[in-house]
């Protein structure tokens, strides 16, 4: 028999993962169990597995991997790193408010918005933006439609739209995630500017179309800030909820403000 792993299902705007306390649990092969585990016909269902850790150096209090139900370690997720602070909290495991969290992309500064020892928001120092990155994006490429790459850790291409409704984001977002363009793949936004914020639909490097992506928020707002079409400070509304976004002028980072929510919690047998 499998060895039993307690896992909680969470979500943020959507944006749906399966976490685990790897203080509790060794996943030996976390590739797999994301593949199987991701499945939503047969396994718990998720856009993916996030592995919570202590950290062993000063820089962070805790660690954060994340990898995408085709099994790829991705490099940060806004929404996880939510809802990795509202976990922390809620259950026990750290009184901050403030949680210095360490992943592939660095270390990311939570500020928990509490309320009745409860987590009602978080938001997210998701660092300043990379707009040239040779490694992730090769402008030389002149197929591609017309849009901008914006890096928030993990790479983005944003594109802009009149009408989102008209978008086929399945067909177009796995042609661009694939595209020569993008050596390290891509995650694909269309975005539509509507008068209350920005209209994004996503489709996730790994995942395919998701809820929402708060990385992907962030380089959408970016993206319209550089374009001249929003200002430094915008809502972005994606299909599992808003979030909100300020690219401060102050310091050049980019801020994510968002909810963070428990689906349910249970037991998984490890595959082998």
């Amino acid at each position: 028999m499998s060895q039993k792993v307690h896992f909680t299902k969470m979500h943020g705007a959507g944006n749906d993962y399966i976490y685990v306390d790897t203080s509790l649990y060794n996943i030996e092969d976390p590739s797999l169990a994301a593949r199987v585990w991701s499945d939503r016909h047969k396994g718990i269902g998720s856009d993916g597995l996030v592995l919570i850790g202590l950290c062993t150096t000063e820089e962070a209090d805790y660690t954060m991997r994340i990898f995408n139900a085709d099994g790829s370690e991705a490099m940060m997720c806004g929404n996880a790193s939510r809802c990795v602070g509202k976990y922390l909290y809620e259950k026990g495991l750290t009184d901050k408010t403030e949680i210095r969290l360490l992943t592939l992309s660095g270390v990311k500064t939570l500020s928990l918005h509490v309320a009745g020892g409860h987590v009602e928001s978080v938001t997210v120092d998701m660092g300043e933006p990379v707009l040239e990155n040779e490694k992730q994006f090769s402008p030389r490429h002149t197929m591609l439609p017309e849009g901008c790459f914006v890096s928030m850790g993990n790479p983005h291409y944003v594109i802009f739209t009149d009408d989102i409704n008209t978008t086929d984001v399945a067909r177009e977002g796995e042609c661009l995630e694939h595209h020569s363009a993008f050596p390290e793949r891509c995650n694909i936004e269309f975005a539509e500017m509507r008068p209350d914020g920005i209209r994004v639909r996503v489709w996730e490097r790994g995942s395919g179309i998701t809820m929402a992506c708060g990385t992907g928020a962030c380089a959408t707002a970016v993206a319209a800030s550089l374009t001249g079409r929003a200002d430094r400070r915008t809502k972005i509304m994606m299909d599992g909820g808003t979030l909100e976004i300020e690219w401060r002028e102050a310091d050049g980072r980019v801020y994510m403000t968002g909810p963070a929510e428990f689906a349910f919690e249970g037991e998984a047998g490890l595959p082998e």
